[in-house]
This record gives structure tokens, C-alpha cells and sequence, in this order.
């Protein structure tokens, strides 16, 4: 099973990956998560990555696609993966698909979580990230037991350059100029689905699993 997760920053996707991640037992694979890491570590992808990210605009192309065609090249990835977070342009969709046809591979479901920007707006004002672990909270939806520290670690929660309201709607500019395409292109495949990222998660989910098992 190879899904790729589509949908707006802060549309929940990450979430409802990880969801079916966790029920299928396949890796969960974010770009985020990688960029992230090599941030915390300092390394020179991580210094580069961080300079486009605080300002709300993507990075480029050829940072991020060797990196993921290696990562599907690992053992944990041989029952099926879900990609969250790339790809983000035509460019990157067609490097990925031209990359897998090389392994005579290709992705079997592209899921469209679509949520409205103002949803997406007041979602991610309210999110909080612990400084220490990572680990996110959601003032509204998802409050941390200790306040404004984190229920894991201990550690400070900060509102992140990228989740304030003028980086999200410049975010959200960013995404539908360069990555609504997607939804068109994977529609010409015929592997694209879609779903309302507005319900309630579990709903939302619901939705998701209907798709694969059907």
C-alpha cells in the first residue's frame, strides 16, 4: 500500500497519517520530520531547509527529492509506505513517479484531505510545540495537562514562526499556486481520492480506511 497524503499545512493530513501508519503497520515518511530533525542537529540541509521554512515558503526541489526516493529504498519500506508532505509540485510528482516506475513501482491512492483556509488558519494559531521533544498541542483541541510546558518532556511550548497567522496565509498562497496542482495530476491518474478534512479526526479517518479497504 502506497498513499500519498494531500492537502493544505494544517489540514490534519500529518495526523491521519500517522493514524494509518500505525493501523497497517507502515512507515509514516514526512518530509517535515525530516527537515526537523536535521534542524535540531544542526547540519547544513537542516541550516538551509530552516531559512525557507521561517518564512513560510518551501524547499526547493532538489533538497528534498533525493532524500526521499533514498529513504523508500530502505528494508522498512518494502510492504508499502505513506508519504506526508512530498510530493508538493508537478516537478516533485513526476521526479517520484518517474523514480518509482525505475522499480516498476507505482503510488496506488492519493488522499485529498480538503479543509477550508479559514479552518486552517484558526487551527494552526492554536497549536503549540515543546521546544524540547516536539511533541504538538492544540490550545482548543489538544491542550497540554501542564500548561504551557510539555506533558512529555517538560520542556517550554512555543507557537512556531510557521504555525503564526501571517506565515500560514503566506503558506497557504504558497500552496495553492504550487501544490493544488497535485490534486489535478493525481486526478489524471485516476488514484486520487478526497475527503472532508473538516469532520471531526476520527471521522475523517473513517473515511480514509473506507477508501483502502474498498
Amino acid at each position: 500500500m502506497k498513499l500519498i497524503m494531500l492537502g493544505a499545512p494544517g489540514a490534519g493530513k500529518g495526523t491521519q497519517a500517522k493514524m494509518i501508519a500505525a493501523k497497517y503497520q507502515i512507515p509514516h515518511i514526512s518530509t517535515g520530520d525530516i527537515f526537523r530533525s536535521n534542524i535540531k542537529n544542526g547540519t547544513e540541509l537542516g541550516r538551509k531547509a530552516k531559512e525557507y521554512m521561517d518564512q513560510g515558503l518551501l524547499v526547493p526541489d532538489e533538497l528534498t527529492v533525493d532524500l526521499v526516493i533514498d529513504r523508500l529504498a530502505q528494508d522498512d519500506c518494502q510492504k508499502g509506505y505513506i508519504l506526508d508532505g512530498f510530493p508538493r509540485t508537478i516537478p516533485q510528482a513526476e521526479a517520484l513517479t518517474a523514480a518509482l516506475a525505475k522499480r516498476g513501482e507505482k503510488m496506488d491512492f492519493a488522499i485529498d484531505v480538503d479543509v477550508p483556509d479559514e479552518n486552517i488558519v484558526s487551527r494552526m494559531s492554536g497549536r503549540r510545540a515543546c521546544t524540547g521533544c516536539g511533541a504538538t498541542y492544540h490550545i482548543v483541541h489538544n491542550p497540554s495537562k501542564k500548561g504551557e510546558l510539555c506533558e512529555v518532556c517538560g520542556e517550554p511550548l512555543v507557537l512556531r514562526d510557521d504555525d503564526k497567522p501571517e506565515t500560514v496565509q503566506k503558506r497557504l498562497s504558497v500552496y495553492h499556486e504550487q501544490t493544488q496542482p497535485l490534486i489535478e495530476y493525481y486526478g489524471g491518474q485516476g488514484i486520487l481520492r478526497t475527503v472532508d478534512g473538516a469532520q471531526p479526526m476520527d471521522d475523517v479517518f473513517a473515511a480514509i480506511t473506507k477508501i483502502l479497504e474498498a
